[in-house]
């Protein structure tokens, strides 16, 4: 069974989506790593628990885009190991490491795709309370 010839240039494609990714997700950890911080800080003074609330729902946020960073991270390897082995002729390897690249990077997006969810409904969760307010006033 043969499979059909990768060439080279293939797996080059990913690298220019893979960093434009791997730098949303260092940006989306770093606003929410502000976000915490900033929040302890009132928790300190003040343990309000819907503020406790709010960083254990971060925190789960946070371990989300690590996680997607460590999958994009893996799939940055496993498309330069393709490559490696597109580069000394070795059509098997390079086609395996390149599937696994695409594995990791669908399952990097995804993750994203639940982080983004998350996010969503937390929002969501502020607006119905900021509503509930205004109305209330």
């Amino acid at each position: 069974m043969s499979l059909t010839h990768l060439p080279l240039s293939t797996p080059s494609l990913l690298f220019p989506a893979i960093s434009l990714l791997m730098l949303a997700y260092t940006n989306r950890f770093l606003g929410l790593a502000n976000v915490v911080r900033s929040l302890h800080a009132s928790w300190r003074t003040n343990h309000d628990p819907v503020i406790e609330a709010q960083i254990i729902s971060l925190s789960r946020r946070i371990g989300h885009i690590r996680n997607m960073q460590v999958t994009g991270i893996l799939s940055l390897i496993a498309c330069t190991v393709s490559m490696g082995f597109l580069f000394f002729d070795h059509q098997p390897g390079g086609q395996i490491a390149f599937g696994l690249s695409l594995l990791l990077m669908t399952g990097s997006l995804t993750l994203s795709l639940v982080e983004i969810s998350m996010s969503g409904a937390a929002l969501q969760l502020q607006l119905g309370d900021m509503r509930k307010s205004c109305r209330s006033s």
